[in-house]
């Protein structure tokens, strides 16, 4: 089922994914206008997108995914909503009031402008931190979305991605103004990697300043499966071609789909040597502490930040979710976005490495430049 024709939203459209949906979109469908919205969209990615806009409109829409008037006139007139805005936060740094509005509070004013506005599918971008870890690191392998798992969360970023994807799955069904009802999914990304990581580029800006060896914070053992941009961003589409079907609206709406590729599993520290080692970098061979002496650590730097609180709002730099997000086995099979979406990685692994690692080979000497600058 094809979206000629559509006018599609895309929220987040400047980030990391919104990007990639976006040329995806342009470039394998007719659709007659593709909605920008975004706090801030700059001139350059408009320009970036000429050479396949073809006869697709390129509207801009800049303001707070927390503006219910906004949201509004963004999606008047809109049959798709692709929401990938969120704030993506692992550390602790964002205040968990500010995580509550964006995520939670604008998925929901987004959701309540779609039934006002007619807007007939909603593909929500939730994340595979929406199951866990749970704080005893209890492991997953191959897991899929029967799986059976006690996701306790402690995570701000991971409570509030919760608590919007069930908004969303409950949205589902729900009576549009003009007598339609409202379909919606939830993809859930193992993490995204490729051209354009900022997590990727931080860690190698990290090992620039460590003589070119990459800091470990994961044991071997702690597989995990990253999936590349470019086969989530084909998710999506894959997910809005499936809502807009008849026959397979029913069977997709109000359900969630893990979106992994054959990426092959491995320790998030060992995935960064993998694509950086053409450039020269090594990795440290083991963790610089035992695991159990970094959570000693993680727990005395936490009670001291709590202490300090009332006074000054500090974040330490490690704490022991982040440890065991780091250090769990959590693999998660594509199965079944496989069987109900048509969803099958449109790019292997060795051309995801090599882009990523090209792409990481582009920003080096920028990187080496400003660190020697400082």
């Amino acid at each position: 089922m094809s979206l000629r024709g559509d006018v599609c939203v895309v929220t987040g459209a400047c980030g990391f994914l919104g990007k990639k949906l976006l040329r995806l979109l342009l470039e394998e469908e007719r659709t007659a206008e593709i909605r920008l919205l975004d706090k801030h969209v700059q001139p350059q990615l408009l320009h970036n997108l000429e050479d396949c806009r073809g006869e697709t409109t390129l509207t801009v829409f800049e303001g707070d995914i927390r503006d219910a008037s906004f949201l509004r006139k963004a999606l008047h007139g809109a049959s798709t909503v692709f929401h990938i805005a969120s704030i993506i936060d692992v550390i602790g740094l964002v205040e968990h009031s500010e995580l509550y509005g964006v995520n939670v509070k604008g998925t929901q004013l987004l959701l309540e402008a779609c039934i006002q506005e007619n807007v007939m599918s909603f593909i929500y971008t939730s994340t595979v931190e929406v199951m866990g870890p749970n704080p005893r690191g209890e492991s997953i392998i191959n897991g899929n979305e029967d799986t059976i798992y006690d996701s306790t969360l402690k995570f701000s970023y991971s409570k509030t991605k919760k608590e919007a994807e069930e908004r969303t799955l409950q949205a589902n069904g729900e009576v549009l103004q003009n007598g339609g009802r409202l379909a919606t999914c939830a993809l859930r990304p193992t993490y995204i990697y490729g051209d354009g990581c900022r997590f990727l580029l931080g860690h190698m800006r990290d090992g620039i300043q460590n003589r070119d060896v990459l800091y470990r914070m994961s044991e071997r053992e702690a597989l995990v499966n990253p999936v590349y941009v470019g086969n989530v961003a084909y998710g999506h589409l894959q997910a809005a071609r499936s809502l807009k079907d008849p026959q397979k609206r029913n069977i997709i709406g109000g359900k969630f789909y893990f979106i992994s590729d054959d990426t092959p599993p491995v320790s998030y520290s060992d995935f960064n040597h993998i694509v950086m080692s053409p450039l020269g970098f090594s990795i440290q061979e083991k963790l610089p502490l035992p695991l159990r002496f970094f959570y000693m650590l993680g727990f005395f730097l936490e009670t001291l930040c709590m202490m300090l609180r009332p006074f000054i709002r500090i974040v330490p730099p490690v704490s022991r979710q982040l440890l065991t997000l780091f250090n769990t086995k959590f693999t998660f099979s594509y199965q079944k976005a496989k069987k109900d979406l048509g969803y099958e990685p449109r790019y292997s692994w060795d051309e995801a490495r090599k882009r990523t690692t090209e792409w990481l080979a582009s920003q080096l000497p920028l990187e080496r430049k400003n660190l020697r600058s400082k």
